[in-house]
């Protein structure tokens, strides 16, 4: 940041086997206004999701780029910056990704200078990262994320007391905010323009001190003077009716505030030199008690976190993905210690997501009978929510509902869909609070938008599940024995959200020493493309023992005498284990890996098909290759290769050094590294399907049992 003039840094990590990258370092900025992304799912329309997923830089010049590329951040940061995010990765591994916030009067572009400074940074990045994994201590993600902020210059005692002095003596008052927003200088005319002594306002949160500056425009005002670095001013009304006006100057450390009386509204007595009639004043009539608690979530941000959540839950497609996001943002949003979330199924209310719920009471909240005198029942058959201001008011109720540790205040929420309740949502606070009539509105408008998302994201699974079971029920339930041959398979279907795909494979024995193998890809991914590839596998499976080029004939007059509009690849191999030979066709498919019993690897040369669905009078032409025994091969989709941002050959190069370097005594285990280093290195948006097979004497092969 110190070497581009950044001002807010942002570092994601993407733990092993994760489909969302975790915010783990923050600097420039308080936690509070980056809650909605602490995680980033590989997805989200989001810069980083997508300079991660491409493997590439990706530049958001202005305000007007960001509200059009990426409306959901567009929506909840509404001021002028310029951003870019940049993948940590080397070669075909992802370690996460960095997001870099430059001042709104930053040029529209990079400057050379600034990219190579990323550049450097992100190098540095990527080699502690895979230092740290090599030596077997990976770095996880930080729960919460570390925060790290420039450090003030401190100054000489005798001269703070000038600098005190000084700012005394000036008409006004002043104040000094950090950068999480907590007051860390005020004189002593600031204090009495806003009626409250020092000793109040040092350390406090202004909105926390001053319930008459919790206003959607006071820290809305704040957030774009982080945000931007530019100076802004906002007008708020001290009760009974005095009006005071306030200069917010940002930079890397923090914001300078001058505080001055306002101009009457009607420009009468009472107007400062230098009022700017454009303001607007804001009369909150602050309830008693309706005083923020932690973090910087004031009005403007849960009504950031409101408009953000609604974003979010429209594009979340299952009750997991719901879960997570609810858990994840709401509970910084409400300044929460702990959420729950719960759904009824079978007679029980079932903890589905939960955010701060230390063990016990997530134990105590995991399974509810419906029959219990339970709040989170009660709210679910009465529809009607309970709000709690302390444990005591609680235990008086409900007795033993939450363990005593638990917390203090607490809201039960129904979840309410088309008029049908689906579960239950609770809302704990580390204090005793008071809940006014505006965060119950708030909380009842969460509690709706995230039935609604659930409602539907369980309808979305049930119908995941059928179709996945559909495909399941097409693929090979298990693989042949065939003396001389070792043989292991692995499919996985695409991440959730992408639908269900048209990859298939099949081990089919034809004799004593004669197998066949087949492989390929239907296009699409949704149900038309699971059916067809069903009607392939089978048409394969009954040419079977035909040859291979004639074998992918047949099926392909058979796709086109049936139309479904859908192409197919498919590999088919015949294998000769006493005469140790394989004869090869392919339709457009990615030609096997092959590793010899000397240990050399690399693609074999398969002429090339057209694929399956095209031409009624295509030919397959077919190669003879030798198969000596200790020979392996490996058949795939592309979905197990394919990376974003790296060539399909380079990407193929790195699958066969890690199919040179494997353990082919164990074909199980083998297929399972292969898999798992692909859903390692990168976000995949395909299905994959593999079969590796090892080739060996007869008289060497595992015997039965």
């Amino acid at each position: 940041m110190e070497d581009t003039g950044a001002s807010v840094g942002m570092l994601y990590l993407l733990p092993p086997g994760d489909r969302a990258l975790r915010l783990a370092v923050l600097s420039g900025a308080p936690l509070g206004v980056a809650a909605h992304w602490t995680r980033v799912g590989l997805g989200d329309p989001i810069p980083v999701a997508d300079a991660v997923a491409e493997r590439r830089a990706v530049w958001v010049g202005d305000q007007e780029e960001m509200a059009r590329r990426y409306p959901r951040p567009g929506l909840v940061l509404p001021y002028r910056f310029a951003l870019g995010a940049f993948p940590l990765t080397t070669g075909t591994t992802v370690w996460g990704g960095l997001v870099v916030l430059w001042p709104g009067h930053h040029p529209p572009v990079l400057p050379e200078a600034e990219e190579r400074a990323v550049r450097a940074g992100t190098d540095r990045m990527t080699a502690v990262l895979e230092r740290a994994a090599a030596a077997g201590t990976p770095l996880p993600p930080p729960r919460p994320p570390l925060v790290v902020h420039p450090r003030p210059p401190t100054p000489e005692p005798h001269q703070a007391a000038a600098a005190a002095a000084f700012a005394d003596r000036l008409p006004g008052g002043s104040c000094a905010l950090d950068l999480d927003g907590r007051i860390t200088f005020v004189t002593r005319g600031a204090a009495e323009l806003l009626g409250v002594p020092v000793p109040r306002l040092l350390g406090a949160l202004p909105w926390e001190a001053l319930p008459w500056m919790d206003v959607p425009t006071a820290e809305d005002r704040y957030r774009a003077a982080v945000i931007s670095r530019e100076p802004t001013a906002f007008t708020a009304v001290r009760p009974p009716g005095r009006r005071l006006r306030f200069h917010l100057h940002p930079d890397t450390t923090g914001v300078s505030v001058r505080i001055a009386p306002a101009p009457a509204p009607d420009g009468g007595p009472g107007a400062a030199e230098g009022a700017d009639p454009a303001d607007t004043a804001y009369d909150p009539a602050p309830e008693a008690g309706a005083v923020p608690e932690g973090g910087i979530v004031g009005r403007a941000g849960a009504l950031y976190h409101l408009v953000h959540l609604a974003a979010t839950l429209t594009e979340a497609v299952s009750v997991q993905d719901v879960a997570e996001q609810t858990a994840e943002q709401m509970t910084p949003a409400l300044g929460a210690r702990s959420l729950a979330l719960l759904l009824a199924e079978d007679g029980r209310l079932r903890l589905v997501g939960e955010s701060g719920c230390d063990p016990e009471l997530a134990e105590c909240l995991r399974s509810v009978p419906l029959t219990s005198d339970s709040p989170v029942v009660r709210v679910l058959v009465g529809r009607a929510p309970l709000f709690f201001h302390d444990a005591r008011e609680l235990r008086g109720v409900c007795p033993g509902a939450v363990p005593p540790s638990a917390g203090e205040a607490w809201a039960f929420l129904p979840l309410v869909a088309s008029g049908r309740p689906v579960g239950s949502l609770v809302v704990g606070y580390a204090r005793p609070r008071a809940l006014g009539s505006a965060e119950r509105a708030i909380l009842t408008s969460l509690a709706g938008l995230v039935a609604q998302a659930m409602d539907r994201a369980r309808l979305y699974d049930v119908k995941h599940d059928l179709t996945h079971s559909l495909q399941a029920a097409l693929l090979p339930h298990g693989l042949p024995r065939v003396p001389g041959l070792d043989v292991a398979a692995r499919y996985l279907p695409a991440g959730v959200g992408v639908g269900i795909g048209g990859d298939f494979y099949d081990v089919i024995r034809l004799g004593e020493t004669t197998a066949a193998v087949a492989i390929g890809d239907v296009q699409g991914h949704n149900v038309d493309a699971a059916a067809l590839m069903g009607q392939v596998r089978t048409a394969v499976h009954a040419t079977a023992g035909a040859p291979p080029g004639e074998v992918l004939a047949r099926t392909n007059r058979l796709l086109i005498d049936l139309d479904p509009g859908l192409f197919t690849s498919c590999l088919y191999a015949h294998l000769d284990l006493a005469r140790h030979r394989a004869v090869i066709a392919t339709a457009g498919h990615p030609p096997p890996l092959c590793r010899r019993p000397d240990g050399t690897t690399g693609t074999l040369d398969v002429p090339p098909g057209l694929v399956l669905g095209i031409d009624p009078a295509a030919t397959y032409p077919a190669t003879e290759l030798p198969l000596d025994p200790g020979t392996l091969l490996a058949l795939y989709t592309d979905g197990l290769v394919e990376v974003p941002g790296v060539g399909f050959d380079e990407a193929v190069d790195e699958f066969a050094h890690r199919l040179a370097h494997g353990d082919a005594r164990d074909m199980d285990a083998l297929a399972d590294a292969l898999v798992g280093h692909a859903q390692r290195s990168a976000p995949r948006n395909d299905d994959i399907a593999l079969v590796v097979l090892r080739t060996h004497d007869t008289a060497d092969a595992p015997r039965e049992g």
